[in-house]
């Protein structure tokens, strides 16, 4: 089998990952490593052949121990064999996944970036502290999100990669307790802090969102589903980008006043949004189509008085509701 002479960039995280592997002194092979990571035999082949004849890796085989390890055992892959534009991106995903602080998923992301990133040396450590001049400049703020807990996470993830059904008990928004619930997991959804599982429930017979956080008592059955072809959630909600939300495919047409002109505009809220100026010329209204009623809602009252929903009924009715609502907790 050849030996590859250049390394993808898409084999980066990969052989980052085989080093601290190796490194464990947990004797991993070919087999094991292709399993944890989820790629064939002969790629985790071809990269620990790379790691040797090109990043000088120590690694040996042990008959005994049926895997690999690093003859010098202080041995790891250090951070400069990757390009300074790689460093640089890989450096500034460490702020980005903190949005997913609360889920087990930033742990494992952000284990193996710290591994690609850490310097060996003295003398890396100073180069990688004065290229690391973005952690303070670049930053992601913190959102207010809902923990997951790391068993709920991992069966669900074990459950979408075999199709297999979960049961679990389940307490939605407007329920006093927890109710038993069965379905075939399609998707795993990230909304403003908030994991939610898409998924397609027995009990109701269509397609229903969880949020992780309110899950408890998770069960991998050992009942397999077939994935349909239409299972993905992005092509139900007919290309507008206000959240997670199943619904009713609905035409707005909403009007901005002026001063928030400039800030609509600079969005794509849906694929076939269209934005003029009002007759009046006090404002833009703009018109699009979105299957996400209560997040459009929503995102029309905050705005408060700088915004006047025109279609459809629906919406304007239940503006005026709420508007209605806190008024007359005003007056109180």
């Amino acid at each position: 089998m050849e030996t590859r002479k250049n390394l993808p960039r898409t084999a980066l995280a990969r052989i980052y990952f085989i080093d601290r592997e190796i490194a464990s002194g947990k004797y991993p092979n070919n087999k094991t490593l292709a399993k944890e990571y989820e790629a064939s035999t002969a790629t985790i082949f071809r990269d620990i052949e790379y790691m040797r004849d090109f990043l000088n890796a120590p690694i040996e085989y042990s008959a005994k121990n049926r895997g690999y390890y690093y003859e010098e055992k202080s041995f790891r892959l250090p951070a400069r064999f990757a390009s300074a534009g790689d460093m640089l991106a890989l450096g500034m995903a460490k702020s980005l996944i903190s949005l997913y602080k609360n889920t087990p998923l930033y742990e494992s992301a952000h284990r193996l970036l710290n591994d690609i990133t850490a310097p060996l040396s003295p003398d890396e450590a100073a180069s990688v502290k004065q290229a690391a001049w973005y952690e303070d400049r670049i930053v992601v703020p913190p959102v207010a999100s809902a923990p997951v807990k790391a068993d709920i996470w991992e069966i669900i993830v074990d459950a979408m990669k075999e199709n297999r059904l979960i049961s679990f008990e389940y307490k939605g928004i407007y329920d006093n307790d927890y109710k038993s619930r069965l379905v075939r997991p399609y998707q795993l959804l990230f909304d403003t802090g908030v994991w939610h599982l898409y998924a397609y429930s027995e009990e109701r017979s269509a397609m229903r969102l969880f949020s992780l956080s309110r899950m408890q008592n998770i069960v991998l059955t050992n009942e397999h589903f077939t994935l349909p072809k239409d299972f993905d959630y992005c092509s139900k909600n007919d290309g507008s980008y206000f959240g997670i939300f199943i619904g009713e495919k609905k035409h707005y047409k909403i009007f901005f006043a002026s001063w928030l002109a400039q800030e609509i505009q600079d969005r794509q809220w849906a694929i076939d949004q269209k934005i003029k100026t009002d007759k009046k010329g006090d404002g833009i209204i703009i018109n699009f189509s979105s299957t996400q009623y209560d997040k459009v809602l929503s995102w029309v009252l905050s705005f408060g008085s700088s915004v006047r929903p025109i279609e459809p009924p629906e919406l304007v009715n239940d503006w005026k509701k709420t508007i209605f609502s806190l008024y007359k907790k005003v007056k109180r």
